[in-house]
């Protein structure tokens, strides 16, 4: 495939992938997305309620926004 080209080790197994990221940068982007999500989807979460008092509470909301 094209812009795409394999890292392989002494045993000829692919250990790394290069991507032409002129080529294939916005997908790439989308697959990294995916990987960071994937991996802190069992971070702990926080209701947007939460979210807002802790922003009005270090002052970078107002309780009317």
């Amino acid at each position: 495939m094209q812009g795409i080209h394999f890292v392989v080790d002494d045993h000829n197994e692919h250990i790394a992938v290069l991507i032409d990221l002129t080529k294939y940068g916005e997908l790439w982007e989308d697959f990294y997305d995916s990987l960071i999500a994937s991996e802190r989807q069992n971070e702990p979460r926080e209701s947007l309620t939460e979210v807002r008092q802790q922003l009005i509470q270090q002052g970078k909301l107002t309780a009317h926004d």
